[in-house]
């Protein structure tokens, strides 16, 4: 098994300049990616960024829509990226009135669903999240930002 930092780290150069799914102006992040300790655990699987019902989605990177439809109440839809590597990238977008149906293929940029009323958050969002595999992750890795980590600097003079 894979640990989630070699996963983050192995992400395709080509898709970690992907594009925001919703905007411009770039959206808030009203909730951040906060991974589980664990597979059943409490934790937050996506960044939820601030879109009021109607905001137009956009695919991110290039992709097949695998999934587009209802699931508990709420419309999903599921983007499964090109060149994401094995097990391939998939990214979700909750809630969502999808505008595709599975089988299309987009381009980044692409028009995708808008944002549907209700959801998790306090205000109106867009859920989205990252996973390889069953494995999620933080999906600001695909824009090339998210945490940055500060390294010790070796043979550095005092």
């Amino acid at each position: 098994m894979h640990s989630t930092t070699t996963l983050l780290l192995a992400l395709p150069l080509a898709l970690a300049t992907a594009v925001w799914p919703v905007g411009p102006p770039r959206p808030d992040v009203l909730r951040g990616w906060e991974p589980p300790p664990g597979p059943y655990a409490a934790g937050h699987r996506g960044i939820d960024l601030a879109a009021p019902p109607g905001t137009p989605v956009h695919a991110p990177a290039a992709g097949t829509v695998t999934f587009a439809g209802p699931v508990g109440g709420q419309g999903v839809l599921v983007l499964t990226l090109t060149g994401g590597g094995a097990p391939p990238l998939r990214t979700t977008y909750v809630p969502v009135d999808p505008l595709l149906r599975p089988g299309t293929t987009v381009r980044p940029g692409d028009l995708l669903a808008r944002v549907s009323p209700g959801g998790h958050c306090t205000r109106p969002c867009l859920h989205w999240g990252l996973l390889r595999g069953d494995t999620y992750l933080n999906p600001l890795r695909l824009l090339g930002t998210g945490p940055s980590r500060l390294l010790p600097l070796h043979g550095a003079p005092d």
